[in-house]
């Protein structure tokens, strides 16, 4: 009993580490947005900087999954949890590499007129922001009828993605002069289009969490 106690406290600990580090790269998406409209150079460096904090909390994350495995010798689903925290801890670390390259984006050359270029690039980052959330409150959860909604979402972003190259492609033929921007557009873009990919792979391993299955896979 001792034991199993131990293991809920740091499965605990290491869930609350989890959800620390989803506050982090929302709180990096969200100040990129006001970055790109305001164009704030030192907004963006704090992104930059910021990322080191994502990248030291996952370290916190993997040592300590780590340790469960080693300690605790979890199997069937308590071996699921750990294993997968390990995957997730991945996606979120790479949303916010994406926030950072951004932010380098943004600090490449400070253009004024780049944000009144992109009209869909905002609702792309709101979208995004909420499908992050989501997906990690529902991974903590357990919960796979919220990872499925969030599942669904990604289609709006690949919407989004879609008019985002439409509009480029359209700012192209009516004039040479945004060529640069066009190029930044489209690569902020993408970065936001690939958030939601890993937001979509987070509820991935929420369904392999709970069910040992993904895309009606049976894994384990």
């Amino acid at each position: 009993m001792a034991a199993r106690l131990s293991f809920e406290h740091e499965l605990q600990l290491l869930k609350d580490n989890l959800t620390e580090m989803g506050h982090l790269i929302e709180d990096a998406i969200e100040k990129c947005m006001h970055a790109f409209k305001t164009q704030d150079e030192e907004l963006a460096k704090e992104i930059i900087q910021g990322d080191r904090n994502v990248n030291d909390i996952e370290k916190t994350i993997e040592a300590r999954c780590l340790s469960l495995i080693l300690k605790q010798q979890p199997v069937a689903r308590d071996l699921r949890i750990v294993t997968t925290a390990l995957k997730v801890v991945t996606d979120m670390e790479r949303i916010g590499d994406h926030a950072a390259d951004i932010a380098e984006l943004i600090l490449r050359e400070k253009r004024e007129t780049i944000f009144n270029l992109a009209r869909h690039i905002p609702e792309m980052a709101k979208v995004t922001k909420s499908m992050v959330h989501d997906s990690i409150q529902a991974f903590t959860k357990q919960d796979t009828n919220e990872a499925a909604e969030v599942i669904k979402r990604d289609d709006v972003v690949d919407e989004l993605f879609d008019k985002v190259k439409e509009e480029v492609a359209t700012i192209l033929r009516n004039s040479s002069d945004h060529v640069d921007q066009c190029v930044d557009i489209l690569m902020i873009a993408k970065y936001f289009e690939r958030i939601g990919d890993h937001a979509v792979n987070v509820c991935e391993w929420t369904e392999f969490n709970v069910t040992g299955s993904v895309n009606n896979i049976r894994l384990l």
